[in-house]
């Protein structure tokens, strides 16, 4: 399963089965209709570069059309001081584990050269959970090839929110995410092994996936899905945690509001597709989905 579609600092990809196959030049937006009032669902991505400053037209018109933002959790009503104190006590390793106890002896010493190469030492990381090592490894090589939050699509339709006083609201709390990986723990070598796997092609993966999300090209992004859910252990356990127990709270909490209230629903894309995700359960509710 591949690294970059597993983090919730997560994000991943727009996709959808079951609706129009044509190739788009912008990232998806879907309307989803009931009792003659539109909602809307866009999928974001949680990194960018300088080429994604600004939201498509098409996007803040929807925003405009909208009374209410919901995202997975409003990240721009936390101080990083609170960030900080409320997500530490779920990075840390508990009962005298260490980083090093988490880990077989050939993944660790991975992961000691692969910091040293960098000048650093894994001993700053000695108590951490191996997955909040694996986020740090991600960001550094997000941010080698020129990506960062602060071009990430979610934040800038949370930026846009503020701007034009439109109300955010949110469908999870900071601590159910943080919860997710501890679920993981029990894979916390794989998720390491795994993670180095990943690192020797995050040029043209990364780049990649963020083209066709751009894009909106369907067929590539449904081939980058399928590689990340396989029927490994590791697969079917990330994407019941991360995905499928998520996305079923979610569509329970909007299939009561959408047709009633007009919401701009803003989630990480990788929530989207497949027969677990949000357009083809809302749709199995009743819901008329278009992409726009």
């Amino acid at each position: 399963m591949k690294l970059i579609q597993h983090i919730k600092v997560l994000f991943c990809l727009v996709l959808v089965l079951g609706f129009s196959q044509h190739v788009f030049a912008e990232p998806g937006l879907w309307k989803v209709e009931k009792n003659g009032v539109a909602s809307y669902l866009f999928g974001t991505v949680h990194v960018g570069d300088t080429s994604m400053k600004g939201l498509p037209n098409k996007v803040t018109q929807a925003l405009d059309n909208s009374d209410k933002v919901i995202v997975e959790v409003d990240i721009s009503s936390i101080s990083p001081m609170e960030m900080q104190r409320r997500s530490l006590p779920f990075m840390m390793l508990k009962d005298g584990k260490t980083l090093q106890s988490e880990l077989s002896p050939a993944n660790y010493a991975k992961l000691q050269k692969y910091f040293a190469d960098k000048s650093i030492d894994i001993a700053m990381f000695k108590n951490l959970a191996p997955w909040a090592v694996m986020i740090t490894m991600m960001q550094m090589e997000f941010q080698r090839v020129g990506f960062s939050d602060q071009y990430g699509v979610d934040k800038q339709v949370l930026a846009y929110a503020k701007e034009n006083n439109i109300a955010v609201g949110e469908l999870e709390t900071l601590e159910r995410q943080m919860e997710m990986f501890e679920h993981l723990a029990i894979m916390n070598d794989k998720m390491i092994e795994e993670t180095f796997e990943q690192l020797a092609d995050v040029d043209t993966y990364f780049l990649g996936l963020i083209k066709a999300w751009k894009s909106g090209d369907m067929k590539t992004l449904t081939s980058f899905y399928n590689e990340s859910f396989d029927d490994s252990q590791y697969g079917e356990l990330s994407e019941q945690v991360m995905l499928i127990d998520r996305n079923n709270d979610w569509v329970e909490q909007l299939s009561t509001r959408i047709g009633k209230e007009k919401l701009f629903i803003a989630v990480g894309a990788l929530h989207l597709p497949e027969q677990h995700g949000l357009l083809k359960q809302l749709t199995d509710k009743g819901f008329t989905i278009t992409r726009i």
